[in-house]
């Protein structure tokens, strides 16, 4: 798949927002923290992606209701879903100057009723977006920061209507971000999350 970067000017991929706050105090902290391990800027992007997919725990399989949407209160509050940990994911490249895009794949319900968006982000190095999925791994699921082919947590099934948005996005799409914002605790957010973009 060729992915499409929404936004021509590169240098969106690298701002930071209400979301993406890369400039808050956490994610600078965090980002020098693990930048003191790294040789250079793949070194540093791979300690980020494992430090997001393996310290904080994905609010489903960890059974934490609570809802963050912020990177810096993913960090802060150590829970979000896939779409959460992608932006402190986001937040943490970014601040140390690697381009990231938030891209959006779509599955069906594990209940079998209807399908959600997940989210994942790309990180431009070479030339080249590069898809990651920092989501965590459990049983089935082996995501690894990788350039050479994707390692991501899930294979879109055509035949049950999954998919690969193509689309690699500056900013959360707002959809996503409306659902995350308004959403009480994660049982009520996985009723509204978008089916589709």
């Amino acid at each position: 798949m060729e992915l499409i970067q929404k936004n021509p000017d590169l240098s969106a991929y690298l701002a930071a927002d209400d979301v993406i706050d890369h400039h808050h105090p956490l994610v600078r902290e965090t980002a020098a923290r693990l930048a003191k391990d790294a040789d250079d800027s793949y070194g540093y992007a791979r300690l980020a992606f494992d430090f997001v997919r393996d310290t904080i725990p994905h609010s489903q399989d960890a059974g934490d209701a609570r809802v963050t949407w912020r990177a810096s209160d993913v960090l802060a509050q150590g829970t979000g879903i896939c779409h959460a940990k992608a932006h402190a994911l986001a937040a943490l490249l970014r601040a140390e100057d690697i381009p990231t895009a938030l891209c959006y794949q779509r599955f069906a319900h594990d209940e079998g009723d209807g399908h959600a968006l997940h989210g994942l982000v790309a990180v431009r190095f070479n030339g080249a977006w590069h898809r990651q999925d920092p989501r965590g791994n459990k049983p089935g699921v082996d995501a690894r920061f990788s350039l050479e082919g994707e390692h991501l947590a899930f294979l879109p099934d055509p035949a049950a209507g999954e998919l690969d948005y193509p689309g690699l996005y500056a900013a959360p799409h707002p959809a996503v971000l409306d659902a995350l914002r308004a959403a009480p605790d994660r049982p009520h957010l996985w009723k509204t999350l978008p089916a589709a973009l």
